[in-house]
């Protein structure tokens, strides 16, 4: 088992009564439900519908204190607190960015031996592993007691990467994309019946009406990695942009029905002139549309 501590992710913590009910009025997934132990994938969306921040909830054990930590990007960390902090209003609810003190230990290619309390299975892919939040002084200790070894932070980029699951500001754009492009339908990142969240009638639409179009997906390189940010062309016709890339798969957001026509017409796909292909025909397959009674 292999472990990495992941310098770029944050904690915020969110406590108080209120606590649970205000987050489940704000993000996609229901977090009425979460118990130490376990977590959801989630987002807090601006009322157009499009991602401010993407995180991992996991609850606190009441001997701990109780309350939810939020495993977030670091940068945005100090965002999502103001953010939560704009919607409390009168609610009793404590909003704490505790960066400085907890972070994030990756566990994958296996099941620990044992887990601390705040250690949680990641929600959104069956082989993305484990997480655990601890000061990032006690990271070779936590891997050890379980059982992993501890390496660097690229080596789990090249795991994310080939498990699919997209990372902001590499892959996407905060505030430029749509939770359905980043495949949080697909990530369990999304609950479509727990009733109204910031930016839910868009999200419920574009699930309603099936006009996701543009989506994240993975490509096996058939030569150097593309650099991040490049054009993805199909029959030469420019269908998206490339993402992160290691061990010879990559991530690039694209638009899924012109890969798929043009790949059904004979043609093939580059990235800076480098020839890359469809990891799997499910990664462009167009969700077929919900129709009301």
């Amino acid at each position: 088992m292999k472990a990495a501590f992941l310098s770029t992710r944050g904690v915020i913590k969110v406590s108080g009564e209120d606590a649970r009910h205000l987050l489940n009025g704000l993000v996609t997934s229901d977090v009425s439900e979460i118990q130490p132990g376990t977590a959801r994938f989630a987002a807090l969306l601006t009322p157009q519908g499009k991602i401010i921040v993407d995180f991992l909830i996991t609850a606190v054990p009441e001997g701990l204190g109780g309350g939810l930590l939020l495993d977030c990007p670091k940068a945005l960390a100090p965002t999502l607190a103001t953010k939560l902090g704009f919607y409390k209003l009168r609610a009793k609810v404590t909003i704490e960015d505790l960066s400085d003190t907890l972070g994030v230990l990756a566990l994958w290619d296996g099941t620990p031996e044992a887990t601390p309390d705040l250690a949680f299975a990641d929600p959104r892919a069956d082989k993305i592993g484990w997480r655990v939040l601890i000061p990032q002084d006690v990271a070779e200790t936590t891997a050890k007691l379980a059982g992993a070894v501890l390496t660097d932070s690229d080596a789990y980029e090249a795991h994310r990467i080939a498990c699919g699951v997209p990372r902001g500001g590499l892959d996407f754009m905060y505030s430029d994309a749509f939770p359905h492009e980043t495949n949080m339908d697909r990530l369990n990142g999304i609950d479509f019946d727990k009733g109204c969240y910031v930016g839910q009638e868009v999200v419920s639409r574009m699930q309603h009406r099936g006009t996701a179009r543009t989506r994240t997906v993975r490509l096996i390189l058939d030569g150097p990695r593309p650099e991040q940010g490049i054009g993805v062309e199909a029959g030469g016709k420019s269908v998206g942009t490339m993402g992160s890339s290691a061990n010879g798969m990559g991530l690039a957001l694209v638009r899924i029905d012109r890969v798929a026509e043009a790949l059904d017409a004979g043609g093939s796909l580059t990235a800076g002139g480098i020839a890359v292909r469809i990891a799997s025909p499910d990664d462009i397959k167009i969700a077929d549309k919900h129709v009301s009674a």
